[in-house]
C-alpha cells in the first residue's frame, strides 16, 4: 500500500524506516510544495497555493523534511496540476486545488541543498532511485550501463528568478513567480537524447513506454 501526499509531521511516525525500501509493504511520499510552502504563505499567495491536501504549518514543513532525511518518507513527488489562473482565482469553494510544480521541483530541492538541509545524494535517492525501486520500473532511475540515459544537468552556481517570461507551463503561471533560485537546470536527456538545452526544446525525440520488472518474469 502506498500512501499519497503526507502533509503533517505527526503522520510521518506511522511509517517504518527500519527496512530497506524493497522490503516495505507500506510506503509513502511527500510533494515538493508541502516541503516548500507553509501556512505563512497564504496571506501572500492565497488561492494560488490551495492544494488538496492543504499546505500546513512551518512545523509540519520542517517535520516532513526531517522524515525525508530519516527515511520515514520514501519518495518526493510533484503532484503537478497545471490549472489555469482563471480556475485558481474563483471563489474558494469553486477554485481548483493544485498548481504547476514539475518545472521547479528540482530547483526547490536544490535550494534546500544550498541551505545545508539535505545532501545531493539524498535528493537523487528520493527523486530518482526510490521511485524506480518502489514501482519496479525497469532500467530507470539510476546511471548504470544498459539503463536508459534519463539525465538532468544542473549548474549549481547560477542564480535566476522565476517570472512569467521563463515559465515553460502552458497554463502560464506559477506560485513560485518572484522566487530567486541559486541553481539552474541546463540540459535534459531522455533515453539518451538531448531534449532540452538552455531554454530550447528538441521535440524530434519522444519518450517511450515504461516497462516493469514483473513483466520479465
Amino acid at each position: 500500500m502506498h500512501i499519497l501526499h503526507l502533509t503533517t509531521a505527526a503522520e510521518t511516525s506511522l511509517f517504518n524506516n527500519t527496512l530497506p525500501l524493497s522490503e516495505k509493504k507500506i510506503t509513502t511520499e511527500v510533494s515538493v510544495h508541502h516541503l516548500w510552502f507553509s501556512d505563512q504563505d497564504y496571506e501572500r499567495l492565497g488561492l494560488l497555493i490551495k492544494w488538496n491536501p492543504a499546505i500546513k504549518t512551518e512545523k509540519d514543513k520542517n517535520g516532513l523534511l526531517a522524515a525525508v532525511l530519516d527515511d520515514h518518507i520514501d519518495i518526493i513527488t510533484t503532484d503537478h496540476a497545471p490549472h489555469t489562473l482563471e480556475e485558481k482565482q474563483r471563489p474558494y469553494m469553486q477554485a481548483m486545488s493544485g498548481a504547476p510544480m514539475v518545472q521547479h521541483s528540482l530547483n526547490c530541492m536544490l535550494e534546500f541543498y544550498k541551505q545545508d538541509k539535505i545532501s545531493l545524494e539524498k535528493i537523487v535517492e528520493k527523486m530518482c532511485h526510490n521511485p524506480a525501486i518502489l514501482y519496479q520500473i525497469n532500467k530507470r532511475g539510476f546511471i548504470r550501463e544498459g539503463y536508459h540515459a534519463d539525465l538532468t544537468l544542473v549548474n549549481l552556481h547560477h542564480s535566476w528568478t522565476v517570472s512569467k517570461e521563463n515559465l515553460l507551463y502552458k497554463c502560464g503561471w506559477s506560485p513560485l513567480e518572484g522566487t530567486k533560485f541559486s541553481t539552474k537546470i541546463t540540459h535534459t536527456f531522455v533515453n539518451g537524447n538531448l531534449v532540452y538545452s538552455e531554454g530550447e526544446f528538441d521535440e524530434r525525440s519522444r519518450g517511450t513506454d515504461l516497462t516493469y520488472l514483473e513483466e520479465k518474469n
